[in-house]
């Protein structure tokens, strides 16, 4: 289910931008610009919550665009994402740019996909939050955001609640102090085991209390270690036989956690067979890379 959230997409190539916005469209709103001077237009028309561009474009580079937009108050309150080479990345721009992330070229088209989404879940939690009823509490199902986007949302936007879970009876609680999972119970586990054994979740609700705070310490294990180690586990129970089949939503994100979501340069695939096992065969063999 696709996020309220308007992605403006701008890249003067073709291929790149069609196949982008062709996998992004179902978990955004997305516009497509084939440069910076169609970007500004249609970002001034229908001012965008995540502008995702290329860095080399010619007339106005993709910085010089989302600075453009950053410096107009009418289009300022927009998260980025540039798309640059590795050489770019590194010796042109720097963590003091406009953007909040970025993408090395080349890219395998469905890793770039993850990592955008995971930013469109943060954008889509914290306009969750903005409208939350007056009990302060936001709600959704867990079939527009699963365990592990909330949980990778939460991890990227340092939040600090206490996140209740409910599937089928069963339910869990996890305490979150700046993006950390620091306490966390199901039945009668405690700390790590706990996260355990709802990653898998994409059906039921969830309850985000910013307000909910908690003395005690359970878990071992950072929010990213939790999310990797748990989906290991789930692997590994596949694998022999002793777990039903993963969802798909929970699959691709176990891709998606084998890099670090607050890692602005982590920008390369990593070789990953999916949850589902395919006989040794690596994702990448069925993706597409991209390049300038």
């Amino acid at each position: 289910m696709a996020n309220d959230v308007k992605l403006l997409l701008v890249d003067d190539n073709p291929m790149v931008l069609g196949m982008l916005q062709h996998a992004l469209t179902p978990f955004a709103r997305v516009v497509a610009a084939t440069d910076a001077a169609d970007a500004l237009l249609k970002a001034v028309d229908d001012p965008p919550e995540l502008v995702v561009c290329d860095y080399r474009m010619p007339g106005m580079d993709g910085r010089q665009l989302v600075e453009k937009l950053k410096s107009r108050p009418a289009t300022a309150n927009f998260s980025a994402v540039l798309m640059a080479s590795r050489a770019d990345i590194d010796e042109r721009l720097s963590p003091a740019d406009a953007a909040d992330d970025y993408l090395a070229k080349p890219f395998f088209l469905k890793e770039a996909t993850r990592r955008i989404k995971r930013t469109v879940d943060r954008i889509a939690l914290e306009k969750m939050a903005k409208t939350a009823p007056s009990d302060g509490v936001v709600r959704g199902n867990l079939s527009q955001m699963n365990v592990i986007d909330l949980m990778q949302s939460l991890e990227m936007g340092r939040k600090s609640c206490q996140l209740s879970l409910n599937n089928e009876g069963e339910k869990c609680e996890v305490f979150f102090v700046e993006g950390q999972v620091k306490h966390a119970t199901y039945g009668t586990l405690l700390g790590d085991e706990a996260v355990f054994k709802v990653l898998r979740w994409t059906g039921g609700n969830f309850e985000l209390n910013f307000e909910g705070k908690t003395d005690q310490e359970t878990t071992k294990l950072n929010t990213q270690g939790l999310l990797m180690e748990g989906l290991r586990l789930l692997d590994e129970s596949q694998r022999d036989g002793a777990a039903e089949p993963v969802e798909d939503s929970a699959a691709d994100a176990n891709a998606s956690s084998t890099s670090p979501s607050g890692a602005s340069t982590n920008t390369s695939a990593s070789p990953s067979t999916s949850a589902g096992g395919s006989g040794g065969k690596t994702e990448e063999e069925d993706d597409v890379l991209l390049d300038n």
